[in-house]
C-alpha cells in the first residue's frame, strides 16, 4: 500500500493545493468511519497481535501501540473513528477553541516535498467546542472506544490574553466528559500572543484554573482526574522548558507533548518567505532533543508524547529511545500515506514484545 500511495495516490493528491487535499483525506476517513464492519476488518489486519505484544500504559490509559495521530488533522472530530483501522494506537482531535472561527486567510498550508516539510498558518480553524461536543456525544465515550481519544484545546483568536483562562475553561467544561485525555495547546505560532501563555506566570494561572476545574469535576462524579497534558513549542530555550516543567509538576499534570511546529527556518527554509509553523522532517532533530531533555530533567517520570518530524521507523524509534512514552505523526502521513501508522507500529513493536 505504501508503494501505491507514493507512486500513484500521492502524485495525484499533490496536484491539489495542500488544504483541499487535506479535506479530501478527512472526508475519506470520515466516510470509512461510518462503515464499522470495514473499520473492524482493517483494524484486525493492521493491529499488533495482543498475544505477542503487550499494550502501552500511560497516565492511566491503555494504548494498543505507541503511534498516535497528532492534533491538526481531524480538527472537528469528524474522522477519528477510522484511526484504529489505519493502525493508530490513539488519536487526538482539534485544536478546538471555545468559539467557532474560520482561521487565517487562505492559502495557509504549503508543502515542501524535497524536504518532507510543511508550513502552515491555519490559525485554529474549527467549528468551536459546542459543536465538537455535540458531535462527540453521538459516539461511544471514554472506556468504550477502540483506542484512546485526546482532545486538544486552544484559545479563541478574539479572546484577549487576559481572558485566556476563561476561554480554555469554557472548552474544558464542554469537552472534558468526552476526552480520554485533554491537551492544553499554548504553543501554536499562528494565534497572536498564544505562545506567551508558556511564560511562567500566565502558565501557572492557566494550569491552576484548569486543574481546579478538573478536581471539581472528579469530585462531582466520584471519579478520577482527567489526564491533562501540556503541548509546548520547539522554540523554547532550556530555561523556559525548565520553568514549564516546574509548573507542570506544581499542578500535577499527567504529561507533556513535545513538540508543536517551529518558527525556525533551517537549511533551505531560510529562503522561504511564508509565515507559519514548520513541521515534518526539518523539525525532527530539535523535537527529539527536547524529548530527551525533558526525560532527563524529570528522571523519566513524566510521560512524554514525542511529535515532530517522524518520517520513518528510525525516527519513531529515536524518539522512544530519547524518552518518549508515545509518539504522534501527521506530516509524515502526508508523505507516507494512510497506513504509515501501521508501518511504524510494527517497526517499533519489539519494544512491546511480551
Amino acid at each position: 500500500m505504501g508503494y501505491i500511495y507514493e507512486k500513484v495516490l500521492r502524485p495525484a493528491l499533490f496536484k491539489l493545493d495542500s488544504e483541499p487535499a487535506h479535506e479530501l483525506g478527512v472526508n475519506a476517513l470520515a466516510l470509512l468511519g461510518r462503515v464499522p464492519p470495514l473499520c473492524r476488518l482493517l483494524e484486525a489486519c493492521n493491529r499488533l497481535p495482543v498475544s505477542r505484544y503487550r499494550p502501552v500504559e500511560a497516565f492511566g490509559l491503555v494504548f494498543p501501540n505507541t503511534i498516535g495521530l497528532a492534533a491538526g488533522f481531524d480538527k472537528n472530530a469528524r474522522a477519528w473513528q477510522a484511526a484504529a483501522a489505519l493502525g493508530f494506537g490513539h488519536v487526538e482531535i482539534g485544536t478546538v477553541t471555545a468559539l467557532a472561527q474560520p482561521g487565517n486567510p487562505k492559502p495557509r498550508m504549503f508543502r515542501y516535498p524535497a524536504e518532507e516539510g510543511v508550513i502552515n498558518r491555519m490559525g485554529f480553524n474549527n467549528e468551536g467546542s459546542e459543536a465538537v461536543a455535540a458531535r462527540l456525544a453521538r459516539h461511544p465515550g471514554p472506556g468504550s472506544r477502540r483506542i484512546p481519544l485526546g482532545v486538544n484545546l486552544g484559545k479563541s483568536k478574539i479572546a484577549p490574553l487576559e481572558g485566556a483562562v476563561e476561554d480554555y475553561l469554557q472548552s474544558f467544561a464542554r469537552l472534558a466528559d468526552f476526552a480520554d485525555y485533554l491537551v492544553l495547546n499554548v504553543s501554536s505560532p499562528n494565534t497572536p500572543g498564544l505562545r506567551t501563555l508558556q511564560d511562567e506566570k500566565p502558565l501557572r494561572e492557566l494550569l491552576g484554573a484548569i486543574m481546579a476545574a478538573n478536581r471539581a469535576r472528579a469530585v462531582s462524579r466520584g471519579g478520577k482526574l482527567l489526564p491533562v497534558l501540556l503541548k509546548i513549542a520547539p522554540d523554547l530555550s532550556w530555561p523556559q522548558i525548565d520553568s514549564a516543567l516546574g509548573v507542570i509538576a506544581e499542578f500535577g499534570l499527567a504529561g507533556v507533548i513535545a513538540t508543536n511546529t517551529t518558527l525556525a527556518r533551517p537549511g533551505m527554509f531560510a529562503e522561504v518567505n511564508e509565515a507559519g509553523g514548520l513541521s515534518g522532517h526539518p523539525l525532527e532533530r530539535r523535537s527529539t532533543e527536547i524529548v530527551n531533555y525533558i526525560s532527563r530533567a524529570t528522571f523519566g517520570k513524566l510521560p512524554i508524547i514525542g511529535v515532530g518530524g517522524i518520517t520513518d521507523t528510525r525516527g519513531a524509534a529515536e524518539k522512544l529511545d530519547a524518552g518518549a512514552t508515545l509518539v504522534q505523526v501527521y506530516t509524515g502521513m502526508i508523505y507516507r500515506g494512510p497506513f504509515f501508522a501501521r508501518d511504524l507500529a510494527w517497526g517499533v513493536a519489539g519494544r512491546q514484545r511480551r
